[in-house]
């Protein structure tokens, strides 16, 4: 049985970059996750100093076709399994980076490694928890 999920965004990426690293952990972009009204209770604890999860879609990606489960990444010596990756081109054209919180006020939470275009749907923020060994 094939299952289908529906997403809608809970608010937007503003940057003005124009070109952006191809993942978070080398960007020091600053930019703004625009926060739609209805959900700005939800970030209220969200405070400056926080490193925050952000879910998003990639939303200018192709869609995904079968022969994208290989790929060969130009910073890779040799082709890889699209889920060791983290192209944009995949099944559900979900992303994931961490963000640092510079502030927050009303509905902008303003953050920096930015790796997202000005105008990607953000799906879900979550907090950072770093994992720790028992």
């Amino acid at each position: 049985m094939e299952e289908t999920y529906t997403f809608k965004p809970i608010g937007y990426v503003r940057t003005k970059a124009k070109e952006l690293p191809r993942h978070w952990s080398y960007s020091q972009i600053e930019g703004e996750l625009v926060i739609k009204p209805e959900y700005v209770p939800g970030i209220k604890d969200i405070k400056p100093g926080d490193r925050i999860v952000v879910i998003f879609c990639f939303h200018k990606s192709p869609p995904f076709t079968m022969d994208k489960l290989i790929q060969h990444p130009p910073h890779k010596s040799e082709p890889k399994g699209v889920f060791s990756l983290c192209s944009p081109y995949r099944p559900n054209p979900i992303g994931l980076s961490v963000l640092d919180v510079i502030d927050v006020k009303d509905n902008i939470i303003k953050v920096k490694r930015i790796d997202m275009f000005d105008g990607t749907p953000i799906l879900d923020i979550k907090p950072f928890k770093a994992y720790q060994e028992e």
